[in-house]
């Protein structure tokens, strides 16, 4: 290798590694580090511009993807070897060979930045840019991500910049980042190769993005503060108990051991909290009662279902909480309700879930066998249930709420959670199980989707977890209550009312992924066209 290929190469690398530092700072969604998202693509985009070929630009696409998925979500390896028992090693080999996969966008906007520059030259600097950028939001909206994550989520540490997402969901403020980024880029350029006259230009793009988000952030902020109404708020009390490990408890204590206890628990912290003052509706986390509940498989678990069924009435106040639904040989995870008796008859409903996590929870009928259960003991076995749902509630007082009910994995999918609410649903109530990730990043970035879908949505959303973290969240995103990671209390949430605000994210859906890839396309086959046109 000669030295001036050897100095290329390590500048490639260079921009590669300067890249993934920054989004490993920026992924912590800390205020201090908000700043980042608008730079940490610059190193990246600059080695790229610097590309030799399209393998080269290909190549930097996949390992950014690949050392992106390094820093970003490392804890997911550990988490899985806790709940499979695989060798840790297996986890980080398999996580990192579908990298590239799961971070299609970084190869895309690749290409597409390279085959602009090839097609354009010299002039028109900006369409390479421009179709990178629209490569890279285009691609993630049809990428089968498992966190389904984005750059914009990063703005969520900001109150004002974050409000942005009810236009375009959380790609809308990734498309801003990324135009960001590539201002900043410019005006480095323009800085080293022109002097400072020239460098106002980008400069003040820059601005005028950070300016356009704060201020609709503000406008929005005032807006969701004018429709929040001092009556009609609801009173919820969340119990989170903090007992995880169902099976190692099981194989410790036995089946109806750990079920006694865990009802036991539940029944005394709801108790503690309506002794605090009148609550609306109770709520449990995702399977708390973990057997099927109204299909009882013996003579106990008809006892156990009819206690709960007891502890509603005696009560008088609403009750959901995560159990098991059959359906013949088909199980499901569910969030029941149920409601105080009226004429003796216990009001009750049954959501489903229907995006359950691959492999662990549901493996897809196409790839499902004996072999592979052989190979995977650990894999699940529940189905998918039919899709979102708006739920009618009696409340204690008597008035009906409609709720989008959401389990654990429902949240990070944004069309998803627009559906229920599109049904009238005036709430989220998300129920989830964390416990796997305790210690890690993982329930705050969970619990970040989860606001994310406040925000889209304008709906003020109850979240109870078995481990944390519980919270309430606002229609603004803001966490206004929370029980932490690893922690046991009952926490009694005050939603204020709230009129409903339209959004062109729960109107549209995803609208901005789709215009994207066509604009690339667009940019890229007019580019042909001009350069194949005859001169004159």
């Amino acid at each position: 290798m000669g030295r001036g290929r050897g100095r290329h190469l390590g500048l490639a690398l260079l921009g590669v590694v300067g890249t993934t530092v920054l989004f490993a700072l920026f992924a912590r969604l800390e205020a201090h580090w908000l700043a980042l998202g608008w730079v940490a693509m610059v190193p990246w985009l600059a080695a790229l511009d610097r590309a030799r070929s399209s393998r080269e630009a290909l190549g930097l696409g996949v390992l950014l993807s690949v050392t992106f998925t390094a820093v970003v979500f490392h804890w997911f390896p550990a988490a899985l070897q806790a709940y499979s028992r695989a060798p840790t090693v297996v986890g980080w080999a398999l996580f990192l060979m579908v990298a590239p996969l799961l971070q299609l966008q970084f190869a895309a906007a690749a290409l597409a930045r390279y085959a602009a520059r090839r097609l354009v030259g010299e002039g028109r600097t900006w369409l390479p840019p421009l179709a990178g950028t629209l490569a890279y939001v285009g691609t993630e909206g049809i990428t089968p991500k498992l966190f389904a994550d984005t750059l914009g989520h990063g703005l969520y540490a900001s109150e004002w910049l974050r409000q942005g997402a009810d236009v375009a969901g959380a790609p809308g403020l990734t498309l801003v980042l990324l135009l960001g980024n590539e201002c900043v880029l410019a005006a480095l350029r323009a800085w080293r190769g022109q002097g400072a006259r020239q460098v106002w230009r980008p400069v003040a793009g820059l601005a005028a993005l950070v300016l356009m988000l704060s201020g609709y952030g503000t406008l929005r902020i005032a807006q969701v503060r004018a429709a929040t109404r001092d009556d009609g708020g609801l009173v919820v009390g969340a119990v989170q108990a903090n007992i995880t490990r169902y099976e190692k408890l099981r194989a410790e204590m036995g089946a109806y051991e750990v079920v006694r206890m865990v009802l036991d628990t539940h029944y005394a912290m709801s108790d503690a909290l309506l002794r605090d003052g009148p609550l609306d509706l109770l709520v449990w986390p995702e399977t708390v009662y973990p057997t099927p509940f109204g299909s009882p498989r013996s003579e106990t678990g008809a006892r156990l279902d009819a206690e709960i069924a007891n502890f509603v009435s005696e009560r008088g106040v609403p009750l959901v909480f995560g159990t098991y639904d059959l359906e013949g040989e088909r199980e499901f995870n569910a969030a029941m309700f149920l409601g105080p008796s009226v004429g003796g008859v216990l009001e009750r409903a049954v959501y489903r879930k229907t995006m359950l996590f691959p492999l662990t929870e549901w493996v897809p009928d196409a790839i499902d066998s004996p072999a592979l259960r052989e190979w995977f003991p650990w894999t699940g076995r529940w189905k998918r249930g039919p899709g979102p749902q708006s739920v009618s509630l009696k409340l204690r007082d008597g008035r009906l709420l409609r709720v989008a009910p959401l389990i654990c994995y429902d949240t990070i999918f944004p069309a998803y959670v627009a559906g229920g609410v599109r049904q009238g649903a005036e709430l989220l109530l998300t129920l989830s199980n964390d416990s796997w990730f305790m210690g890690t990043p993982a329930p705050r970035l969970h619990l970040m989707h989860a606001a994310f879908r406040s925000i889209e949505t304008r709906r003020p959303q109850v979240r109870v977890t078995n481990s944390g973290v519980s919270a309430l969240i606002d229609t603004t995103g803001a966490v206004v209550a929370e029980v932490d990671d690893d922690q046991r209390a009952g926490l009694t949430m005050r939603v204020p009312g709230t009129a409903s605000l339209p959004t062109l994210a729960l109107a549209w859906g995803d609208w901005l992924s789709p215009l994207a890839l066509v604009g690339t396309v667009v940019l890229l086959v007019g580019a042909r066209r001009r350069r194949s046109a005859p001169r004159p």
